[in-house]
């Protein structure tokens, strides 16, 4: 069985290679960057399970780093690490996409506890995430469209644009809402790279005659089947 991959954002050297041997102890694999840019990047290039992020780090703080993830995917489980007490630091964290906040200093039983409920919870909510559109299989949490005995890999933001066209189908997906959703604005550039993604799809879907991606002008773009 494959290990669960976690991303660690932490600063503090010797605090994060603590939590880092300590995770791994317990059978996970972890990631460890000491700031926000380089955790971004780790996060677009590897695909972890979960993130575990400090609050203030240097170059890209864990608030603003969180907010740039949820914008391309808003499943992920997330912990903040933070040394922060006031509760308008709590309600800002829970706000942005948060899913859970444990409070420097913390034992590591309290960490890995809250990793795994963590996990658990996603794993039952992805269960219903497995869906179908004519001919195709759609695994949601794994990002695979599955045709016959053929499989296709998405990227975050194709799976995620997939994942909205498919739960509304037959009906127009807001493009203005599709687009701050996903790509954290609607703007010029943002519109044209949703065409292109749509576009992608489209050549993805192409198997099955009997699926359409419809651009439903001024409005936005309806999946039929």
């Amino acid at each position: 069985m494959s290990k669960t991959t976690i991303l660690l954002a932490e600063d503090e050297p010797a605090l994060g290679q603590i939590i880092k041997e300590s995770l791994e102890t317990r059978d996970f694999h972890v990631l460890l960057c000491p700031d926000g840019e380089k955790a971004l990047e780790t996060y677009q290039s590897q695909s972890p399970e979960i993130l575990v992020l400090d609050v203030m780090m240097p170059k890209k703080d864990g608030f603003t780093l969180a907010k740039d993830i949820r914008a391309i995917d808003d499943t992920i489980p997330i912990i903040f690490l933070t040394a922060k007490s006031q509760t308008q630091d709590v309600v800002e964290g829970f706000t942005i996409g948060g899913n859970d906040y444990l409070k420097k200093p913390f034992s590591m039983e309290e960490l890995i506890v809250r990793i795994n409920n963590l996990l658990h919870r996603t794993k039952v909510q992805k269960t219903s995430d497995i869906l179908s559109i004519g001919a195709f299989t759609f695994d949601f949490p794994k990002q695979q469209l599955h045709f016959e005995n053929e499989s296709q890999q998405l990227t975050h933001r194709e799976a995620h644009l997939l994942f909205h066209l498919i739960k509304n189908k037959n009906q127009v997906l807001d493009r203005s809402l599709i687009l701050n959703k996903l790509w954290g604005n609607d703007d010029f550039f943002s519109a044209r790279s949703m065409d292109v993604f749509i576009s992608k799809l489209r050549k993805k879907l192409q198997k099955d005659e009997t699926i359409q991606i419809i651009n439903v002008r001024g409005y936005g773009y309806k999946l039929v089947n």
